[in-house]
């Protein structure tokens, strides 16, 4: 493969902080010494990596997550002729410390084999650099970085124990309803709410089963619905819903119904027409 290295930046709900994004593939691409003000998450997907990091020099695999401290200086190439590709994140020190407790959270370990959080990593990072929608990336990102946290880190969990879960889920739930061509950041309402972010997102996904940006979706969705049943075509209805675009439209209503909007539209127009003849 060619060597090749694509970003998106990412905003953290509406007017909230951007975050970068890396997706990349290198044969040859040898990093120079450097350090980022911000941690690095990576996954690793293909090929084997070596780093040269706190020094010693650690390898990656695909599925590894690997994770730098701000302020570390490394380099990074690939250890074999086949390269090595990987998804990586850039993220304020802030985002890992909700939902733990002892301040910036410490890796001792760079490399993580973690099956699980690193599958998710790279569903939310491959879904997130394809449209990335505000609410989604702030839904599913700090979310990932808390788990991450908690699980690897000399952090320790903080208090999950939130009473009047449901009332809050049902004050967002409503907030995202009344809002949802422009909705408002999960920040914002928390703070309303007086909670943190993760607390919040902990009693929505606690008690509707879904993250915020799903539960949206899904409700997009069924006013998209009504819409293309009342004759509107796809290309018009994604913007009366709030998703970005008819592909954002098209990628949401396929997961909830199982087919296209086109497909859906032309399925009831054929039903009203047959049940006309």
């Amino acid at each position: 493969m060619r060597e090749q290295a694509r970003w998106t930046r990412a905003r953290l709900g509406r007017c909230g902080p951007p975050l970068d994004l890396l997706t990349a593939h290198f044969d040859r691409h040898v990093y120079a010494p450097h350090a980022h003000d911000e941690f690095t998450i990576g996954v690793t997907v293909g090929g084997s990596e070596v780093i040269a990091y706190r020094g010693g020099r650690i390898h990656s695999y695909p599925g590894s997550i690997v994770v730098l401290e701000p302020g570390e200086m490394h380099t990074g190439g690939p250890a074999a002729s086949e390269g090595y590709a990987y998804q990586a994140l850039y993220t304020e020190p802030s985002l890992l410390t909700d939902g733990t407790l002892g301040g910036l959270p410490h890796f001792r370990d760079a490399v993580l084999h973690d099956p699980e959080l690193a599958t998710a990593l790279r569903r939310a990072h491959t879904d997130i650099s394809a449209c990335p929608d505000p609410l989604e990336a702030e839904s599913r990102l700090p979310w990932l970085l808390t788990a991450l946290a908690r699980r690897h880190s000399t952090a320790r969990a903080s208090d999950d124990t939130l009473p009047g879960a449901d009332h809050i889920a049902r004050a967002v739930r409503d907030r995202l309803a009344d809002e949802l061509l422009d909705p408002p950041s999960l920040a914002a309402l928390a703070t309303d709410l007086g909670l943190s972010r993760y607390q919040l997102l902990r009693a929505f996904r606690t008690t509707m089963g879904v993250p915020p940006y799903a539960w949206l979706a899904q409700h997009r969705v069924a006013r998209a619905r009504g819409l293309l049943d009342s004759g509107l075509r796809p290309a018009e209805v994604a913007g009366l819903v709030g998703f970005a675009d008819q592909a954002h439209l098209t990628r949401w209503f396929r997961r909830v119904l199982g087919v296209t909007p086109a497909a859906y539209r032309n399925s009831v127009r054929n039903s009203v027409q047959d049940t006309a003849g």
